[in-house]
């Protein structure tokens, strides 16, 4: 493209529209095993996105969200899906959320922990992904619980068997696929009740990048949420347990 608008300028300067792809968190984003191909409900948003704006597409991807959120804030990629959270927010302009998803607590079997609200209490060791949502949200609200950071989300559940820890925490269906992956290795690994935070995803773009853009992109992912676009997504890639986030408007309605 030899020539760009203002908007297209606004939001890709390089010319092709650079979208940050977290595999961190399976509910928005996995990999073929097989093809090696990146799909997922974030896919599927960064690729409407692209075609409204026509721009050529590029997926950046990383394996934690902590390494997006970089580089997004950097500069180094436009537009990219993240659960909003203040420090974020330092570099990072969000939209409103487009998936609300729970975030939960596995423990063994004999646990004395029989609620989300009894975590927190002194001695007990909660492995949280590094970066991710749930590490920024805990490590601002845990008092008296210390947190032991997995490299990265999906890496939580392994790090909690390794090193003998009390708490995993994390997005609930990645914590239940994990506990029946080693139900053979590991029996017996239960969800607590309840949650503890419910994480809120959205798009977001670089502050460098101005008021045009951002308010574009918000009209964007208010009309993927009013149209039916991410729910149709969700159930296309066959996730349970998130749900599309309530368009501007429509809350309670």
């Amino acid at each position: 493209m030899t020539t760009l608008t203002p908007l297209q300028r606004a939001f890709a300067p390089t010319g092709r529209l650079r979208a940050s792809i977290n595999l961190g968190n399976p509910i928005l984003a996995n990999r073929n095993t097989q093809t090696g191909e990146v799909f997922g409900v974030s896919v599927d948003l960064a690729r409407e996105l692209a075609q409204r704006l026509a721009l050529p597409l590029d997926l950046v991807v990383f394996d934690a969200a902590g390494k997006s959120v970089e580089a997004v804030s950097a500069g180094q990629a436009d537009v990219g899906f993240f659960a909003i959270d203040p420090l974020r927010g330092q570099g990072i302009h969000f939209t409103e959320p487009y998936v609300l998803i729970e975030g939960s607590y596995l423990v063994r079997h004999h646990s004395p922990l029989q609620n989300s609200e009894e975590v927190d209490r002194p001695g007990t060791r909660v492995t949280v992904g590094k970066g991710s949502a749930y590490d920024l949200f805990l490590t601002r609200e845990m008092k008296q619980a210390t947190l032991v950071r997995a490299p990265t989300s999906p890496t939580v559940v392994d790090v909690f068997i390794e090193q003998g820890l009390d708490v995993a925490a994390g997005v609930k269906q990645q914590l239940e696929a994990d506990r029946q992956r080693l139900a053979v290795q590991c029996p017996g690994l239960r969800l607590l009740p309840g949650r503890f935070m419910l994480i809120q995803q959205a798009m977001g773009l670089p502050k460098s990048r101005g008021d045009a853009a951002l308010a574009c992109l918000r009209a964007f992912v208010e009309d993927m949420k009013a149209t039916g676009f991410v729910a149709a997504a969700l159930a296309r890639h066959g996730i349970q347990g998130a749900t599309a986030a309530p368009a501007a408007g429509t809350e309670g309605g």
